[in-house]
């Protein structure tokens, strides 16, 4: 349980701590402004600056503040409609298009991380997916085949006596293993991202809050606290983060908390014997669980949402330490070093996006696999921008649908997790009676 030790920072500010950029004069007038200096923000800084462009990246915090220094480092790409239901909402051509391209995103960050040489402790495991019931077992072994059989990724399914080859937990009634998914070390992503920004002439304000944008007939003013800058085109990447500056976007964004602990140093040995191959690790919980050894293999991070009142890191680390141990039991008595939480973004539809609003352009709302969609779509946003897409990216959309009543507080959110909840302890309930079938 958490202890007088713990720390509530992120356990990958340690290795990689937050920087505040030198204070540099705004310059009045720039082809990009960009707001959010995140994964999205900092990719399509890095892209239109090697176009030629001029651009100034705006952040309201030291950069990396944000979701892209406390993520658990999953590059997944998870979208959260299955198939049926992206075809019955765009079609089959749609539908395949947006499937397509999450491979792509997932490939194209592979490459990206090792074209630029980011150094981010990148490694190419793979991810196991652990079922909780026989049901979800047979689900996830016919979804692994098709998988396989339709885009040649290594994935297959893991029947329950060999799960032990991949976690060492008699949780499981089974699972899955896909190779295109691995883990990395966020903030030394972010780290890499900024200095790759900075080498190609972006101009990067931190601890500089945009107060206001407003647009124009050839150029939009962005008002920010150190001054006014007139840009031709400007871009929003903020994400779980988006503040009143804009009420429009905040609207439509539903910020949720994600909290992760990390475990005191246990030893590669037995970091090994937990966790065999090293891999990512995820099940088939409505509540999303995630779990993976540290990038040096010296301990284990778990996560999950955040229920807990904000402020409060007792009760959530408590959660995540009990949902750890209901995997690891032999784990009792590890202590807690850090635990923090994090804002991801929801929206309506569940899918991320880039879309417009006037002359206003986004990237955001990556539902929480923004580890490959933020880069991917902060590469399809500056690509648009350029008119050099060889193809509009099937992730182009209108804007994410109003949500009712919503002005920044998530106040139905109690609800939905007690239904998530109330569907895991059914599962888990489950899960008991066939283990002891």
């Amino acid at each position: 349980m958490p202890g007088a030790q713990t720390k509530y920072t992120p356990y990958w500010w340690e290795a990689a701590p937050l920087q505040s950029e030198p204070v540099r004069e705004l310059t009045p007038a720039c082809d990009i402004a960009i707001i959010g200096a995140g994964y999205a923000g900092l990719c399509a800084a890095l892209h239109l600056a090697r176009a030629g462009r001029t651009v100034q990246v705006f952040e309201r915090e030291k950069t990396g503040f944000g979701a892209s220094s406390r993520n658990g480092g999953i590059t997944s790409g998870n979208l959260r409609p299955g198939a049926a239901a992206l075809t019955a909402s765009y079609g089959a051509e749609r539908a395949a298009r947006i499937t397509a391209e999450g491979h792509e995103a997932r490939r194209y960050l592979q490459h990206f991380i090792s074209s630029e040489q980011l150094d981010c402790d990148f490694q190419p495991v793979g991810r196991f997916y652990g079922a909780m019931t026989r049901a979800e077992y047979t689900l996830l072994a016919r979804q692994a085949d098709e998988l396989a059989r339709e885009t040649g990724v290594t994935s297959f399914a893991v029947p329950r006596t060999e799960v032990s080859q991949h976690i060492s937990t008699d949780l499981y009634m089974g699972g899955s293993v896909r190779m295109d998914i691995g883990g990395l070390h966020p903030a030394k992503f972010q780290a890499a991202l900024l200095r790759a920004a900075r080498a190609a002439g972006v101009a990067i304000h931190s601890e500089c809050r945009v107060e206001s944008v407003s647009e124009g007939t050839h150029k939009h003013k962005v008002s920010t606290e150190r001054g006014t800058v007139f840009a031709r085109e400007v871009i929003v990447c903020t994400n779980g983060y988006t503040d009143h500056a804009d009420r429009w976007l905040r609207q439509r964004l539903v910020p949720l908390r994600s909290r992760i602990i990390a475990t005191e140093v246990l030893g590669s040995e037995r970091v090994k014997a937990l966790v065999p191959g090293l891999k990512m690790l995820t099940d088939t919980r409505a509540m999303t669980y995630y779990f993976r050894p540290s990038p040096d293999g010296s301990r284990l991070l778990f996560g999950g949402r955040d229920t807990g009142l904000l402020g409060d890191n007792e009760v959530p680390t408590r959660a995540n330490k009990r949902e750890l141990l209901r995997i690891f039991p032999e784990l009792e008595g590890v202590q807690i070093s850090h635990s923090w939480s994090g804002y991801v973004a929801m929206n309506r539809n569940m899918l991320p996006r880039i879309f417009n609003r006037g002359a206003i352009h986004y990237a955001t709302g990556f539902c929480g696999s923004g580890v490959v969609w933020a880069p991917w779509l902060g590469l399809k946003i500056a690509e648009k921008l350029l008119g050099s897409a060889a193809r509009p990216s099937a992730f182009d959309f209108s804007p994410p649908g109003l949500v009712p009543t919503f002005r920044g507080k998530a106040w139905f959110m109690p609800a939905v997790f007690a239904n998530l909840g109330l569907q895991d302890r059914r599962a888990l309930a489950r899960n008991q009676r066939e283990r002891s079938a």
